[in-house]
């Protein structure tokens, strides 16, 4: 029971993200899981997908500072 529950509950949680940390949150699961990105300083230094990943961040979080 504990774990279907905890599924639905970050599921609902997820829902409800803001736009700015979803695209933050999957740049960084991204970079966790990439071996090109892992040991990387800079965004600008990773692979495409996680350049790609970083400049939608940017690009959210700019919309949301106007």
């Amino acid at each position: 029971m504990t774990g279907a529950r905890s599924t639905s509950m970050s599921a609902a949680v997820r829902q409800s993200e803001l736009p700015m940390l979803r695209a933050y949150r999957l740049w960084l699961e991204h970079t966790r899981k990439c071996a090109e990105c892992k040991n990387v300083r800079k965004a600008q230094d990773c692979c495409a997908s996680g350049r790609d990943l970083w400049a939608t961040y940017r690009h959210v979080y700019a919309e949301g500072s106007r």
